[in-house]
């Protein structure tokens, strides 16, 4: 008697199957090997990575924020990421700092330079704070910043490759909150060069507050240069009254705020990974 065979579409269904089945078994495998050091011993939890929002009472910029942190996670899977704020919004950072108890943690912050928060406030809640607890350099300047200004720009219609006749017409006011600490300003002019550097044409820092020049001082500096085509960069994390009050001044095109943008979650780990391996802040 001749043994009988299952139709060749069972077997592929089979074995399809089957392979699914390995596959799924071999990354979670993978997964639980990456926590064991090559000894055998279970390698520790890296520190929790903290986002440092400044707050504000635009309903937006919470949204924005969220989805920023998520975007880190989604990027370092198994990476303890949590928010915090300075004000304004929930959970305050002191909070979220009692949630993680004595466990350590790396506080980013969501800001665009150097300036009081930075330098006062968000170390004096680290120090508070019962766990081990680090804090990283902020957000600018930085190449990846710059990538998500130029990025955000080309979306409010910036083209990437003007003929030299606009590119002669053409100029952008880099827009961002101020600060009366002159290091703050430093960074501002800075990231404002990388990004002419990026454009090829002139980039002015101008502020919301506490700084000069405001915005609608920086157009009327550029129209008198014969500047008439100017955008206006948003060097803002998130929406909020600086922002909308800075992009309601641009006589062309305003960039979006920073938000959720990829570049921006891959600067976020950098200064994370820096914080845990040199023993000052530093921007870079």
């Amino acid at each position: 008697m001749t043994a009988s065979h299952p139709p060749r579409s069972e077997s592929l269904h089979h074995l399809e199957s089957t392979a699914h089945l390995m596959d799924s078994i071999s990354s979670q495998l993978a997964g639980r090997l990456r926590l064991v050091s090559p000894v055998g011993r279970r390698r520790p939890t890296p520190p929790a990575l903290v986002l440092v929002a400044h707050g504000s009472r635009d309903s937006r910029a919470a949204v924005t924020v969220g989805a920023l942190r998520d975007r880190v996670r989604e990027l370092r899977p198994g990476l303890s990421v949590h928010l915090g704020h300075i004000e304004l919004n929930e959970p305050l950072l002191p909070d979220t700092l009692a949630a993680l108890g004595y466990s350590p943690a790396v506080l980013v912050p969501l800001l665009l330079g150097r300036g009081y928060h930075v330098k006062q406030d968000i170390p004096a809640m680290a120090a508070a704070a019962a766990g081990r607890t680090r804090v990283a350099a902020p957000l600018g300047p930085h190449p990846l910043l710059v990538e998500t200004l130029y990025d955000r720009l080309t979306e409010a219609g910036w083209q990437p490759d003007p003929d030299p006749a606009v590119r002669r017409t053409s100029a952008v006011v880099l827009a961002a909150a101020g600060s009366r600490d002159p290091e703050s300003a430093a960074d501002t002019a800075r990231t404002a060069r990388l990004l002419a550097d990026r454009l090829g044409v002139p980039v002015v820092p101008a502020y919301a507050s506490a700084a000069a020049p405001t915005v609608e001082a920086a157009l009327r500096t550029l129209a008198a240069r014969g500047r008439h085509r100017v955008a206006v960069a948003s060097c803002f994390t998130a929406p909020g009254r600086f922002a909308t009050q800075c992009a309601a001044a641009a006589p062309w095109i305003a960039s979006a705020p920073l938000g959720d943008h990829p570049a921006m979650a891959r600067l976020i780990l950098h200064r994370y990974d820096r914080a845990l391996t040199t023993p000052h802040t530093e921007a870079a």
